[in-house]
């Protein structure tokens, strides 16, 4: 108990930075998700194909370059008619991440296994420097 009392500031500091260690893997979206940097390797070595779930005004004001654009209101219907090779990887982006977390499971239950969504969506592409293409 007396190291306890003698030490407490070595041992806030120690609990604070392994929490700080840990937050980006609680943060991270869990299973199904993609960093912006794993995003680009997966398209540079895989050729994954990248799907932009925002509505039209959203894609047009800036998206991954070279994404398709399905709204995930039309994801449904519209997926398996853009996206024909059900092998290759597929990342879903949307503004934050939130609609694209939610899309993987419809993607999934249309046959896509190996769908991921972008962590943190077009916010953390932006924020690794990464390429925008606007309509």
């Amino acid at each position: 108990m007396k190291f306890i009392l003698d030490n407490w500031m070595m041992i806030a500091v120690t609990l604070s930075s392994g929490l700080m260690l840990l937050w980006p893997a609680l943060r991270g979206g869990g299973p199904g998700s993609l960093t912006a940097e794993g995003a680009v390797q997966l398209m540079n070595r895989e050729k994954a194909v990248v799907v932009d779930i925002c509505e039209a005004s959203e894609f047009a004001a800036g998206h991954v370059v070279g994404a398709k654009n399905i709204p995930l209101s039309q994801l449904e219907g519209k997926l398996a008619g853009a996206v024909k090779n059900k092998t290759l990887p597929l990342i879903l982006v949307c503004h934050s991440g939130a609609r694209s977390s939610r899309a993987v499971q419809i993607a999934k239950k249309l046959g896509y296994a190996n769908v991921q969504s972008l962590s943190g969506g077009m916010g953390a592409w932006r924020s690794a420097n990464l390429p925008v293409e606007k309509a």
